[in-house]
């Protein structure tokens, strides 16, 4: 033991003497001198062997040598090098806890290490590998199966599946690094020697795991990595070691065919803990989570971002036989009823306006926080042609339409886009000439005249030609006359032939 070892446990020792002398004076003068110095000597000196795993409290930091109290008569010391992190700083201090290994003990000596390593004797080996005590080597190189690495300047092996708890694709990357390694096997007086670093990362995981489950519990926020994705949801790691599952139903507010819609391996996501169930295997629950709560219910901020009359833009997520399903926000889905799909069309059903995964306009119609509905249209987002029908027709102006259907008691006329007006059977037999009419078909082109418009009911009353003014009827009389004379004409024609061949 070095000198500043050696004189601070003695004062250690000096100040809890003294204080038993006084307390011998004040309060224990019946009992005896060799009583006190059992009791001082009991509790202090507790059985402390080659290979256990001590946690002490740092009582003194010196130039090379740490001092921690090992709770016994007898301080622990350690070599400040040895506990220097990667960037080669000491990062303790006075009063802190550490957890070390005991490499060394008699009556007068405690000595503490993170593992064994130097230069050492088959002996050293021996404890370190009875006492569970690590040892520190050097990996030399790749071998069959393994790999050599260089402990107390023994030649050892280390298998390959020891090697990490992950799989080792590149083994060369090991190569000349220095770890710690626990002896699994230590045979033919030394020179079959069998290490492993899983060992020491297998424990060093499960006080991770048990640290970190400590806290956990139901409700709390965590950030986590998506480890896989499979078609009932995904895996996200919360720690080393600790994984949860988030069924599909809560990847999004939105619905999604399969979770890749929405994530992707390696993904960060913010989730929350809805459920932590134990199991038979310890620190190995089973925890289910969220990623949709940690963002919150969007229908709780509904009327703070959508008015009724708002115009804007969502995706067709599903097709019915009554309407369309379009998503406004993520989690916020409203519906197209069939009949708010166009104003220019009939709609027999939604496929024919719309289609899935279709970027579509809308304007809200009413929004039902308490049964989490959205009335939308689309054809209130295109514009209501008989907004401005009276500024485009007038009664007894006349116009040209498309027969779009002929019925028993008229024909529907489609003026324009979302315009139809009705040409009743009773006006056609008052026109000029109703045969020409009847002999028209669906699709084809009439001229009509407007004798009447209701804005409320959405109808327009339609007239014959007939009702055209003078100039245009005339041109349609002197049309019609051309084509009689014509056709008179040409059965003349044919009635002569008959003549001539008889």
């Amino acid at each position: 033991m070095s000198d500043d070892s050696a004189d601070n446990s003695k004062i250690k020792r000096d100040k809890s003497f003294s204080d038993l002398l006084d307390a011998y004076s004040s309060e224990n003068k019946e009992k005896s001198f060799e009583h006190l110095l059992d009791s001082y000597s009991t509790g202090m000196n507790e059985d402390i062997k080659i290979g256990d795993k001590i946690e002490g409290e740092i009582i003194s930091i010196g130039q090379d040598t740490v001092f921690i109290d090992t709770k016994s008569k007898i301080d622990g010391t350690a070599e400040k090098k040895e506990l220097l992190d990667e960037n080669g700083e000491f990062p303790y201090s006075v009063g802190d806890s550490i957890e070390l290994y005991v490499v060394s003990c008699n009556e007068s000596e405690i000595v503490l290490s993170k593992a064994l390593s130097g230069i050492g004797g088959l002996n050293i080996l021996q404890d370190a590998y009875s006492g569970k005590i690590p040892v520190e080597g050097k990996v030399l190189a790749t071998c069959k199966g393994g790999f050599h690495v260089e402990v107390t300047k023994r030649k050892c092996f280390c298998p390959v599946s020891q090697m990490d708890i992950k799989y080792i694709d590149t083994p060369e990357e090991y190569v000349g690094k220095n770890y710690q390694f626990m002896i699994t096997r230590l045979e033919e007086n030394g020179r079959n020697i069998v290490i492993s670093r899983r060992v020491l990362l297998e424990q060093e995981l499960e006080e991770q795991k048990k640290e970190f489950l400590k806290d956990l519990s139901s409700g709390t926020l965590h950030t986590g990595r998506v480890t896989r994705l499979l078609p009932y949801g995904a895996f996200v790691e919360l720690s080393s070691g600790i994984e949860g599952m988030v069924h599909i139903s809560e990847i999004a507010w939105s619905r999604l065919e399969k979770p890749d819609d929405a994530l992707q391996v390696n993904d960060m996501v913010d989730v929350v803990i809805l459920e932590i169930k134990q199991t038979d295997k310890p620190n190995q629950p089973k925890i289910s989570l969220s990623i949709k709560q940690a963002s919150g219910d969007p229908w709780d901020s509904i009327n703070k971002k959508f008015n009724r009359g708002d115009k804007v833009t969502g995706t067709v997520k599903k097709c019915t036989d009554f309407g369309a399903f379009v998503e406004i926000s993520p989690g916020i889905e409203g519906l197209v009823h069939i009949s708010e799909m166009s104003y220019i069309k009939r709609i027999l059903k939604a496929e024919d306006v719309v289609s899935p995964g279709e970027t579509v306009s809308v304007v809200i119609k009413e929004i039902d926080t308490k049964k989490r509905r959205v009335s939308l249209s689309i054809r209130d987002a295109e514009g209501d042609p008989w907004l401005d029908i009276k500024g485009k027709y007038t009664v007894g102006q006349g116009v040209t339409g498309t027969i779009e259907k002929k019925e028993r008691f008229g024909y529907f006329i489609i003026l324009e886009p979302g315009i139809t007006g009705l040409l009743p059977k009773s006006k056609i037999v008052q026109s000029h000439d109703p045969s020409a009419i009847e002999k028209l078909k669906e699709g084809d082109q009439i001229t009509v005249s407007i004798e009447n418009i209701d804005t409320k009911e959405r109808k327009i009353s339609l007239l014959t030609s007939d009702s055209l003014d003078g100039d245009n009827w005339k041109k349609y009389t002197k049309d019609s006359e051309t084509s009689v004379g014509s056709l008179g004409e040409k059965l003349k024609q044919a009635m002569d032939r008959q003549k001539k061949g008889a």
